[in-house]
């Protein structure tokens, strides 16, 4: 097993697989870099791999390309592309991490292929390499023999994926178990926080408005209640809105409620009617289809994967 570094990546694209790896036992890892050397990450530490990737021969068993700011340069270096491509020919399991998914793709290896990467770079990379059908709410992808995960830690997901189909579901949960995380999480991406992915408006009534919202879930907040306590037209307040914090005013309402209500299912043992009518969902049926629609999983699914009350 073959992880390949570059300056500027993620060291928790490295490190959060190579930890699953190696406490599932029996996988022989080892990280490489072109021209060797002791190679940065993005966060300034220093990684030293274990040889150079030109010195990397005969069959790989898998191939992980790790993700990372550094993958801006990454994708233009021309000998590090054409590594990739020759390795990805004596290489059994092809995979990235994050944004690893630009260098495999900037290599041609995910033409044709379905593909995940974090959820901000979903788009670019849809864009980039229109042959490349994304996938943006999935924790991984598996397309063939090419594996592709989200955001950074989900790396972690994919890495205990392969331990599962590798050496079996005991040993994966074995391995979950000791680094306290979950063998397959529910749902697409977990990176469904609507503070996460809404941009900071602007405008002050907005951007006022957008730290109130979480503490009167359970007020009125259509877009005519909105506007008013903004003191705009309903009109002009629906599109500032939208134009600003990147979402309809309805459906950051409902991405706060359904992120709220998550916290609640994770954290405490109130009933679920009692949870619908705090985040103001009203029933929990309503709850129910906001979460299908957001997370892809029911609130009761949730509660039991990390419900620790």
């Amino acid at each position: 097993m073959v992880f390949l570094i570059y300056p500027g990546f993620q060291s928790l694209d490295l490190t959060g697989p190579l930890e699953v790896f190696s406490l599932a036992g029996g996988y022989e890892v080892e990280t490489v870099a072109l021209g060797g050397g002791v190679v940065r990450a993005h966060s300034g530490l220093g990684f030293a791999p274990d040889r150079a990737a030109e010195e990397c021969a005969g069959p790989i068993d898998t191939l992980v390309v790790v993700g990372g700011e550094g993958a801006r340069e990454a994708v233009a270096d021309a000998a590090l592309l054409e590594w990739v491509r020759a390795a990805a020919e004596r290489t059994r399991r092809l995979s990235s991490v994050c944004s690893g998914a630009f260098v495999l793709a900037a290599a041609g290896l995910l033409e044709g292929r379905g593909a995940t990467t974090h959820w901000r770079a979903c788009g670019l990379l849809g864009e980039y390499f229109p042959g490349v059908t994304v996938h943006a709410d999935r924790i991984f992808v598996v397309d063939g023999r090419v594996w592709t995960s989200a955001g950074v830690t989900s790396g972690i997901d994919m890495a205990l994926a392969m331990v599962e189909r590798d050496r079996g579901p005991e040993t994966a949960l074995r391995v979950a178990r000791e680094l306290v995380v979950f063998v397959q999480r529910p749902g697409g991406q977990a990176q469904f926080s609507a503070q996460l992915s809404a941009s900071r408006p602007r405008h002050p009534a907005l951007a006022e408005l957008q730290g109130w919202i979480p503490e009167h879930l359970d007020a009125d907040l259509s877009v005519t209640a909105l506007a008013e306590r903004a003191a705009m037209s309903p009109r002009h307040f629906a599109r500032l809105f939208a134009r600003e914090v990147g979402a309809t005013p309805g459906a950051y309402v409902e991405s706060v409620r359904v992120e709220t209500a998550r916290r609640l299912l994770e954290s405490t043992g109130l009933p679920v009617d009692v949870i619908a009518r705090t985040c103001g969902f009203g029933t929990p049926e309503t709850m129910h289809r906001s979460f299908r629609r957001r997370i892809s999983v029911t609130p009761g699914a949730y509660r039991s994967r990390f419900g620790t009350h």
